[in-house]
């Protein structure tokens, strides 16, 4: 009997967390089993879309977009101590908009004046807790020479200070993980888990890069399907790097993306395939590749290779000019697998890039095989290394590469 009630009992609290959590109600933490199924919910009628190109504004655009479905604050590097042993990191925090704003016509949405406007009493309406926005953190930790990947994940609600981001000044947090502006005007990143703690300072060295057309970055030929995108790349980062009982320095090099939308993969998406590379002479590239299902490119769109023609790429010089480039510029072949002995997945382990435009040439691999995060989503994303010929010179980029859709199918997720 024991075996059944109990069970029931867990049931009928997760069940009454929630929704005490979604009517406003004050709770610590949120079930994860009961959010993942709101985070993929694709009702996207009351938000706002990315359309226009040339929409990004700073420093206001650096905070957070609350009318749009999804956003992210993503930092990713590769550092190392002053004796050259290699570290990779990532520190995301995702934002997630469970409805659109509340329209005017709802006395909930006058905010703090909303008891005096109302017939009757509104307690949830000015209660701290209420909130329409869910916030999510990855935090990894790559310890190359020690062959071992750290992965934590984090949720809680946009609300009562718990998590949130604002534009000036600069921050994004959820609850003691953080990237905040400091009075110099660097960003500090700060991280820690029971096993690994980040705490660095990033300093920036080229302006911002907007991707795709000023900014409008494309993700399907849906009007609408797209996002507002913009990078801060070669930043220069300096701090320490906690294993278990061991504390490093070290330093090196760090991107930034800031990505928001409400859009989708289109029907038939699996997954992408990301690439971040800060190369040695002060140039940057990110290309990314959208993977169709097989059998998927029965519509014209959809070329034979299985990539969507909207995948892209922008090439960063070191003086901060950039290149647009779309899916016929480039030549991606994968040259290795890995199969996970966590989830099953096969992801690709090896890479040759070759933009003809540039005269580029690349070769890259993981600089740790398994960087596979087992969280809510399972996916892989890890510090690479990339090396070959640009001009008939070589070159050398170190970097992060994010492969998803290969464990489970990220289409209509994201």
């Amino acid at each position: 009997m024991r075996r059944v009630i109990v069970p029931l009992l867990l049931l009928m609290i997760a069940l009454l967390a929630y929704l005490w959590w979604r009517s406003g109600g004050a709770a610590a933490e949120e079930p994860r089993a009961s959010l993942i199924p709101l985070l993929a919910e694709q009702n996207i009628a009351g938000y706002s879309r990315a359309t226009e190109s040339n929409a990004i504004a700073f420093p206001q655009d650096l905070g957070p977009h609350d009318d749009y479905q999804t956003e992210w604050w993503y930092y990713t590097g590769n550092l190392e101590t002053d004796d050259g042993r290699p570290f990779g990191f990532q520190l995301t925090f995702f934002r997630r908009a469970l409805s659109p704003a509340l329209p005017e016509s709802d006395p909930c949405a006058k905010g703090e004046n909303a008891r005096a406007v109302s017939p009757t009493p509104l307690p949830l309406c000015s209660s701290r807790w209420r909130t329409n926005q869910v916030y999510l953190a990855h935090f990894t930790i790559s310890d190359i020479d020690g062959q071992s990947f750290y992965a934590s994940e984090r949720f809680s609600r946009g609300a009562a200070g718990l998590a949130g981001a604002r534009a000036k000044p600069y921050r994004v947090w959820l609850e003691d993980w953080y990237a905040e502006e400091q009075e110099d005007g660097r960003v500090r990143l700060f991280a820690q888990s029971d096993e690994v703690a980040l705490d660095l300072l990033l300093t920036e060295t080229l302006p911002p890069v907007l991707h795709g057309d000023d900014g409008l970055s494309l993700k399907g030929p849906e009007p609408g399907n797209a996002s507002y995108y913009y990078s801060l790349v070669q930043q220069d980062a300096r701090g320490t790097i906690r294993i278990q009982d061991s504390e490093y320095g070290a330093s090196g090099r760090a991107w930034k993306d800031h990505e928001y939308s409400t859009s989708a993969l289109s029907p038939g998406a699996a997954g992408w395939d990301w690439f971040s590379l800060q190369f040695d002479d002060g140039s940057a590239m990110m290309l990314f590749q959208i993977r169709r299902d097989e059998g998927a490119g029965e519509d014209d769109a959809v070329e034979d290779d299985g990539i969507d023609p909207v995948s892209s790429a922008t090439f960063i010089f070191p003086n901060g000019e950039t290149l647009a480039l779309n899916k016929d510029a480039w030549q991606l072949e994968v040259l290795d697998q890995w199969s996970s002995p966590h989830s099953g997945a096969e992801y690709p382990a090896g890479w040759q890039i070759t933009i003809p435009e540039l005269d580029l040439e690349l070769t890259g691999q993981p600089l740790l095989a398994d960087q596979e995060l087992n969280v809510s989503t399972t996916y892989w994303e890890g510090a690479t290394i990339f090396e070959g010929w640009r001009d008939g010179r070589p070159v050398r980029a170190h970097g992060y590469v994010e492969l998803t859709g290969y464990a489970e199918q990220m289409g209509g997720r994201l």
